[in-house]
């Protein structure tokens, strides 16, 4: 059995690993992101690996990953487990539910959390058919994982080959809440349609403007870029509008300082009937607690935009204004979230917890998307 734990080489979608105990841990974000704002919302995010893949080249038959994932998860609540999807050649092999691993539990009634140990995880695929293959290991969206061994019976090589670089930013909508795996995460979905190399940049509850977030992807190579904001600054209730479209140009500004031609997309807010008209803050409905589904309510004054309140329909507005004041930038794009789910698809496709899409929202959102980001006249088409 070849065994490998060169796992930098071998990895795609971060920005470095983290040398711990049992062996490395990927991080999205960089070091000096996590030191400068260790924020536990933001920490506990950008260690999720969504959107990372192992890749690698090989002529095995049989190949076991082991990993020792951590997961949190709220007392009287299901929580699905995280995924491990494995392609050969572009075509899904296997999909492993995680089990083991440690667990942070999270009382919502007290806020108090409770930690409990657990043992490694083994993903094994067999049956691997003779020959060469590109293996692509999407690891889960929805819990950190520390990779402990990479084994295999045939020797592991990385795959040098690059396709072109597709940045995104976004909420936990674009980490891939509610999303059944890991490539089905709608930029996933969207980056296997395309045929591109996908780094996520979705980041559960903090997609809010944050200036070292624009100096992340200023300093990243990319081909492709896009931007969506403001699910997250309205739930959160962290801006009014005077400071939000300003703090948006400067964001602009930021990545433009490090790709100047490359083509960007503002993406506004998909529907979400909770904030559509409400501003924020947004916040667990406390009815639903213990039912085994968590929902989420918006806790503004319905329709009070007074003093610059923000609702999704005036982000939608400003954003749009904001890109049209931008026109000499004639690689910058605006795209309406709700061209790619919006108030028919609600009634179609209901968000399960009142702010997240569902698995089959996931799927839709990013074939829309690729269809209209890689195709025709498409933003990504050069």
């Amino acid at each position: 059995m070849h065994v490998s734990t060169r796992f930098p080489e071998l990895l795609r979608g971060v920005a470095e690993v983290e040398v711990t105990p049992r062996g490395v841990r990927p991080h999205r974000l960089p070091a000096w992101v996590r030191e400068q704002f260790p924020d536990g919302q933001l920490l506990s995010m950008e260690s999720q690996p969504s959107g990372v893949r192992i890749v690698f080249h090989t002529a095995a038959t049989a190949v076991e990953l082991v990993t020792h994932p951590t997961r949190i998860a709220y007392a009287d609540t299901e929580r699905p487990r995280g995924r491990i999807d494995v392609y050969a050649d572009g075509e899904l092999v296997m999909r492993d539910v995680l089990d083991g691993g440690d667990r942070i539990e999270v009382d919502l009634s007290t806020g108090q959390t409770a930690f409990q140990p657990g043992e490694p995880h083994t993903t094994t695929v067999s049956g691997l058919p003779a020959g060469r293959h590109r293996l692509e290991i999407w690891l889960p969206h929805n819990e950190a994982v520390e990779l402990i061994e990479l084994r295999a019976d045939a020797p592991i090589e990385p795959d040098d080959a690059r396709l072109p670089l597709w940045v995104h930013h976004g909420s936990s909508i674009s980490q891939g809440s509610n999303a059944l795996a890991p490539s089905e995460i709608w930029p996933a979905v969207a980056a296997r349609h395309a045929g591109v190399e996908l780094r996520n940049l979705g980041l559960g509850g903090s997609a809010l403007v944050d200036p070292f977030l624009a100096r992340v992807i200023r300093d990243a190579p990319a081909d492709y870029i896009s931007i969506k904001l403001g699910i997250n600054v309205v739930n959160l209730d962290v801006m009014r509008l005077r400071a939000f479209v300003p703090a948006v140009h400067g964001f602009l500004d930021t990545i433009r300082d490090g790709h100047p031609e490359v083509p960007l997309l503002l993406i506004s807010p998909l529907f979400c009937g909770i904030h559509e008209e409400t501003p924020g803050p947004g916040a667990i409905d406390p009815v639903s607690i213990g039912t085994g589904q968590v929902r989420f309510l918006a806790t503004g004054t319905p329709g009070d935009v007074t003093l610059g309140r923000l609702t999704l329909q005036v982000i939608r507005r400003e954003l749009r204004s904001l890109t049209d004041r931008r026109a000499a930038d004639k690689d910058l794009h605006y795209l309406d979230g709700t061209s790619l789910y919006g108030a028919a698809d609600a009634a179609e496709l209901p968000l399960p917890d009142g702010l997240h899409p569902s698995p089959e929202a996931h799927q839709q959102i990013g074939a829309r998307f690729a269809e209209y980001a890689f195709t025709g006249a498409g933003p990504f088409v050069r």
